[in-house]
């Protein structure tokens, strides 16, 4: 009996026991989940910096193509200007005086050296006769001291007259040379105001403006004409020389420089199309507007381009 219950004790110890492999795997299994769920909080940690740091770095800029330059001869830029004359000649009186004749009108064309304007010239007139008269005196009395000094001279080489004589001779034939000289020169002013009361044309043009009239009194300084204060009586210009005037905006002032062809176009006739190139380009802008000026020069203008119209101009690409 006592064997019996020896044996069951032993079986009943043997079932009690833990396997190693189990225990081994009981041991082991805490271990493992810590270390995932250590693992999952760092892959979280990771996460959250990457998309903090990328949140907060700029976006990539995307790739951007070139724009390609528009083919030669096409517009880069289209404005539009006045017509105006390169150099317009305003045609002044030198001195006061009253208007004889006026021989020319608006839209006259004039070549160079025509007679314009008449002033009335009686008083030059006289003052040149009378210059005339005081050049003849002279040169009679310069005359008269060169007899005197050869006189002179060959008196005192016969000892009848002293060097005194000859001295006094000579100086008096330098002054009357003097007074021949001052004498061509007021007879050479008096041809020049007499001169200047004919006025004539300095170019080949065509008259702009006429802003005196017959019997008009007219000075150097005049406030006649369209254009305000002038000392002008007569405006004119050459219209085979002609530009057009434009202000760009100086947003558009990258687009243009100096010789680059353009090509120009009235607004009165948009079927004329005309050549032509940037001949100027202001060196100041105009602040309150903002522009600059830029002025194109027309090639081959003709009568359908009229100072003061309007006219588009295409800046083309090369």
């Amino acid at each position: 009996m006592w064997v019996n219950m020896s044996d069951m004790t032993k079986e009943n110890l043997a079932r009690l026991r833990i396997d190693p492999e189990r225990k081994a795997r009981r041991k082991t299994g805490p271990v493992a989940l810590l270390v995932v769920v250590a693992a999952l909080l760092m892959a979280g940690l990771m996460g959250y910096a990457s998309s903090r740091k990328s949140s907060a770095a700029p976006p990539a800029a995307a790739p951007v193509a070139p724009v390609a330059a528009p083919p030669a001869g096409d517009a880069l830029l289209t404005v539009t200007g006045y017509v105006i004359p390169r150099e317009r000649v305003e045609i002044s009186p030198k001195f006061m005086g009253t208007v004889r004749a006026i021989h020319v009108k608006k839209g006259d064309v004039v070549r160079k050296g025509t007679i314009i304007v008449e002033l009335e010239d009686e008083e030059y007139r006289a003052r040149l006769r009378e210059a005339e008269g005081r050049l003849a005196l002279a040169e009679a009395n310069l005359e008269n001291a060169e007899l005197n000094l050869k006189r002179a001279l060959e008196l005192e080489q016969k000892n009848v007259e002293s060097a005194r004589v000859a001295d006094d001779a000579r100086r008096a034939r330098a002054a009357a040379a003097a007074e021949v000289k001052i004498a061509r020169g007021t007879v050479a002013l008096a041809e020049t105001y007499l001169n200047w009361c004919t006025i004539r044309a300095p170019i080949d043009g065509v008259i702009l403006e006429k802003l005196v009239d017959p019997n008009e009194l007219v000075a150097p300084q005049s406030f006649g004409g369209s254009r305000g204060p002038s000392t002008a009586f007569v405006a004119m210009a050459d219209l085979n020389d002609l530009q057009v005037e434009i202000d760009l905006n100086e947003a558009d002032v990258g687009k243009v420089r100096l010789q680059q062809r353009c090509r120009i176009s009235p607004e009165a006739y948009p079927e004329k199309v005309y050549g032509g190139y940037v001949a100027e380009i202001a060196p100041e802008a105009n602040r309150s507007k903002g522009t600059l000026q830029v002025k194109v020069q027309i090639e081959k203008p003709d009568r359908y381009l009229t100072p003061e119209l309007t006219a588009k101009v295409d800046f083309l690409a090369e």
